[in-house]
């Protein structure tokens, strides 16, 4: 096994349990619906995607920036600044275009299609983090390896960035209770999940905000962030609405959710932008 592998399949599954453990100990909600159920199909899903990406791409993030390095690619290979400035501009500017991409699934209705998949579990938890359609996570990763060729980031830096992107999509959509005092005061930085979860609310202008999964500040400054959802975090309805009953969300049913399945509301430029009807 590669090193870089090895770190981030360890930081993965350490997150992963201790943040689990997190939610059984202390959980911000009440759950509506069946764990082992949801638990069940979210971790296939889990398990499917990194089989598909193997199967389609070539190299991974890291493997694009050692290319991109040997052939000169990208700004910060054409640069000379320090190591340090580099790996923290590079880190940076992926959480952006991560943030970038995510409004994108929101926007083009055929992205939203595939995304809406993520949206449409009725719980929130560790395991919606990373609960997303295999052909969104190919489209994600190809948009992820044209970045990297175009930024030239370090090594070092696409490690860090993989790290954290996994890291903190399971900390912000986990079901955890965080004391408000340090949700205000981390929320300045990074991502909580309370700020996360309004992302989450059936209601469309709720959904269309919170885009961020790493640092808020991209919400912040570009006018998509909404700080606590109207119906408050006890009370607020997860999921969205065409999607409510359970026996409609199996594994197989939620694979072919995008060819077959309604697109709502919810995507930004229709109605659903607009208004909560």
């Amino acid at each position: 096994m590669a090193p870089e592998t090895a770190v981030r399949l360890g930081f993965f599954f350490g997150v992963f349990v201790l943040v689990a453990l997190w939610e059984f100990v202390a959980p911000r909600r009440v759950l509506t619906t069946s764990k082992i159920s949801r638990w069940t199909i979210n971790l296939g899903i889990i398990v499917l995607n990194p089989i598909v990406i193997y199967l389609v791409f070539p190299v991974a993030a890291g493997g694009m920036a050692v290319m991109a390095k040997a052939n000169g690619w990208g700004l910060l290979n054409n640069t000379h600044w320090p190591l340090w400035v580099d790996v923290v501009a590079s880190v940076v500017v992926l959480d952006l275009i991560i943030y970038l991409q995510h409004v994108m699934f929101h926007a083009v209705p055929i992205l939203w299609r595939l995304h809406l998949v993520h949206h449409a579990d009725l719980d929130i938890d560790i395991t919606t983090g990373l609960r997303f359609h295999p052909i969104e996570i190919i489209v994600s990763m190809g948009i992820k390896l044209a970045a990297v060729a175009v930024v030239g980031p370090p090594v070092l830096a696409v490690l860090i960035f993989e790290v954290l992107l996994n890291g903190m999509a399971m900390f912000n959509h986990s079901n955890i209770r965080l004391p408000l005092a340090i949700d205000r005061v981390l929320r300045l930085l990074v991502v909580t999940p309370d700020m996360h979860r309004v992302h989450h609310s059936i209601y469309p202008q709720e959904t269309n905000s919170n885009f961020g999964f790493n640092l808020s500040w991209w919400d912040r400054f570009l006018g998509t962030y909404r700080a606590q959802p109207r119906d408050g975090h006890l009370e607020m309805t997860i999921g969205l609405r065409q999607y409510r009953d359970t026996r409609g969300l199996t594994f197989l049913r939620i694979l072919v959710l995008p060819f077959i399945g309604k697109i709502g509301n919810y995507a930004i430029g229709r109605r659903g932008a607009k208004a909560d009807s």
